[in-house]
């Protein structure tokens, strides 16, 4: 009874072991990383710093959850309510001219903001000129 439970967790971890054996991981030098753009893309995320200097357009991402930290710069950023004027720009992308309702914040340098996949957002106004690292985690 033991070797065939030992055998069954072998047998059932060694695809995820062989998955990761094929994955490679993404470095970084830190010159790249001050210049901004996109740094990993795989097909379940990407990531990338992104900057600001002006107010964006609403958004919403139907299979995209955002997580967004605040590296420098501040901006009113809010969340929820309904886009205004939107439209869809590509598959699962939806941009308006702004939102109505929701929920507003001031970000600032080391904040951290959680935008789950449905969720309207939008950079409402920049304060000082933001950079955000930007992990968008996609579902299929």
């Amino acid at each position: 009874m033991k070797r065939m439970l030992m055998a069954v967790i072998v047998g059932c971890s060694l695809p995820v072991w062989v998955l990761a054996q094929q994955a490679q991981a993404t470095y970084v030098d830190a010159a790249k990383v001050a210049g901004g753009g996109t740094f990993a893309t795989a097909p379940g995320y990407t990531v990338q710093l992104l900057k600001r200097t002006a107010a964006g357009q609403a958004e919403v991402h139907t299979k995209e959850t955002d997580i967004f930290y605040v590296v420098e710069g501040d901006a009113t950023f809010v969340t929820g309510g309904r886009v205004i004027g939107g439209k869809e720009t590509q598959p699962n992308q939806i941009r308006g001219e702004a939102i109505d309702g929701g929920e507003t914040v001031h970000l600032k340098k080391g904040d951290v903001v959680t935008v789950p996949a449905g969720v309207p957002h939008w950079f409402k106004a920049i304060g000082q000129p933001v950079s955000y690292f930007t992990v968008k985690s996609i579902t299929p």
